[in-house]
């Protein structure tokens, strides 16, 4: 449903295709919403690399890829931030998934499709591999199994830490 908001935003002018961030280009200012734990600012996460998962509760794909990208945190925990967008409309809803799943890692709300305009989140689940200066290096869609052997050190060479 957010999608099709963010779709129409962008078509009748709200949002603009200039308020998405490229790969290559730093990610801008952005206030986040946590589902849970202190609100902060996107630019707090710059001085180590960052990735981040976009998400909605009522996402099968979202939901199936959740674990392995809270087993990845946890692998490399200390080596690179993982952070959780979530695109629910939602509060409630958002938070009930993440205490079900016990995910690790904390997680924001979208409430405004600033975040899911700017990381290109017109379809989820969307996860961004980011440089410990803010610069996008590489945007996935689609579910995928974050701590299987490949796409952990995928993960590792994109970010260059070590596996």
């Amino acid at each position: 449903m957010k999608t099709l908001f963010l779709l129409l935003a962008l078509a009748l002018g709200s949002a603009s295709a200039a308020d998405f961030v490229e790969v290559g280009a730093p990610l801008r200012q952005a206030a986040l919403d946590p589902l849970g734990g202190p609100a902060r600012k996107l630019s707090s996460f710059r001085g180590k690399p960052l990735l981040i998962n976009v998400w909605a509760s009522w996402c099968g794909p979202c939901r199936a890829e959740m674990a392995s990208v809270d087993r990845l945190a946890r692998r490399y925990a200390g080596q690179f931030n993982v952070i959780g967008i979530s695109t629910d409309d939602y509060r409630n809803d958002a938070s009930a998934f993440l205490k079900g799943a016990r995910v690790s890692f904390p997680n924001y709300l979208d409430h405004e499709l600033q975040l899911e305009t700017m990381l290109g989140a017109d379809r989820i689940p969307l996860t961004l591999l980011v440089d410990a200066n803010g610069r996008i290096l590489a945007r996935h869609y689609g579910s995928k199994e974050w701590d299987s052997p490949q796409n952990a050190a995928l993960v590792a060479r994109t970010l260059r830490i070590k596996p």
